[in-house]
């Protein structure tokens, strides 16, 4: 049954969501039929969602780009907030291709300031330096083609 359209988020409460909430859930396709499910921080600019990421997700999105992308906030029932995207996904092999991205410099401050602290480092804001290294360590940029959005907090009681 699909999410009634009165209680999705606005485009508004969208960038709310996406610019504060602290983590993310991506699943991918692994080896097989395998679902990799990971949480990883986050940007979110032009209508994209950016990682800096290694490992398994990397590889899995080199072999398959189709993954799913899961942001949400709350925990009871009534109160939870949320967005799902499915779409592609497209690893940013060099630091050309960071370059040539329109947003990743956006998301590179944004996420600079969303996350100070967060590793128990300094909590000014600094931009994310981080770049393409070794065979996995990259950006992945989320291309949604399909979005599904909540806020429970629009439930009319009955």
């Amino acid at each position: 049954m699909p999410i009634p359209k009165e209680l999705a988020l606005t485009a508004e409460q969208l960038d709310e969501l996406m610019l504060s909430a602290w983590n993310m859930r991506i699943a991918t396709i692994g080896p097989g039929s395998r679902v990799n499910l990971t949480p990883l921080w986050f940007g979110w600019a032009g209508g994209k969602v950016y990682a800096f990421c290694r490992g398994q997700k990397v590889t899995n999105l080199r072999r398959n780009p189709v993954a799913t992308v899961l942001v949400d906030r709350n925990e009871r029932f009534p109160e939870l907030q949320g967005a799902m995207f499915q779409g592609r996904a497209t690893v940013l092999e060099t630091a050309d291709d960071e370059a040539a991205d329109p947003d990743l410099e956006t998301v590179r401050v944004q996420m600079g300031a969303k996350y100070a602290g967060g590793h128990g480092e300094p909590r000014e804001a600094r931009r994310n330096e981080a770049t393409a290294r070794g065979r996995h360590w990259r950006w992945v940029r989320f291309e949604p083609t399909h979005m599904v959005t909540w806020d429970n907090k629009k439930i009319r009681p009955r």
